[in-house]
């Protein structure tokens, strides 16, 4: 799995992404991450990247053509285009069920926007999907990129000790997470289930499930409604 992200701070990316779990990732070569500064391709001799909007308005934009640069300088010689992802408030949002998707594909460039965006031209004329973490607007793309490559990275083989360690967590299947507990079993009063301390690995399964299901059900209940839907539709296929 290759990231190359195209930026203007390939520093923060760096700070974050090249530790724990992600940096081992990649130290250990299951994981690629490149991070590209845009202004290293602007005829600038001042390395500007942006200027002032045709129509006038607040703010800077991103000028296309050392976006372009680096796209090309990026290509260059490959037999397939990697997928071109920009970081965007207008984006789809990102979910779990994009980040499983994604891992179909082996190589993406995600485009960091900032100021009042990039030039429309850009995204024209190379991206492929525009992401989006929420409805809110950031100073950057730099933190959805990193959000990106940490949920995508995270499922690749081998990063994670056991896949289990993302198939069982919040969103993977659907459904919020169970509860967890560890050491002391008695903490302030507050003691762990019993059910958990018993071996009983069926009945654990069970009450995992359970709790999950009652979790999704008090803190997501559009999540809820759409495991229910989902599961009368297979019981219904299933009698037909």
């Amino acid at each position: 799995m290759r990231f190359d992200v195209l930026t203007l701070f390939p520093e923060m990316l760096e700070a974050v992404l090249g530790n724990s779990i992600i940096g081992r990732a990649r130290e250990s070569g299951l994981v690629t991450l490149n991070f590209h500064n845009i202004r290293d391709y602007t005829a600038d001799k001042h390395r500007r990247v942006d200027d002032y909007p045709y129509g006038g308005g607040s703010g800077m934009v991103m000028q296309a053509a050392p976006i372009y640069n680096a796209f090309m300088h990026l290509t260059e010689g490959l037999a397939d285009k990697p997928i071109v992802v920009y970081l965007s408030p207008q984006g789809k949002p990102f979910t779990q069920t994009i980040a499983k998707e994604m891992l179909a594909n082996k190589h993406y460039i995600l485009l960091c926007g900032h100021y009042e965006g990039v030039d429309e031209r850009i995204l024209e004329k190379i991206v492929d999907i525009e992401i989006s973490l929420g409805d809110f607007v950031l100073t950057g793309g730099e933190i959805p990129a990193m959000a990106v490559i940490d949920a995508v990275c995270r499922m690749v083989p081998g990063v994670l000790c056991d896949e289990a360690a993302f198939t069982e967590e919040s969103h993977y299947n659907g459904l919020l997470e169970y509860p967890h507990y560890t050491r002391p079993a008695d903490f302030m009063g507050q003691l762990v289930p019993e059910i958990l301390l018993n071996g009983h690995h069926a009945n654990i399964e069970k009450w995992r499930h359970e709790q999950a299901m009652l979790r999704t059900q008090q803190k997501r209940p559009d999540m809820y409604e759409k495991v229910i839907q989902n599961e009368s539709g297979k019981k219904t296929s299933r009698k037909v």
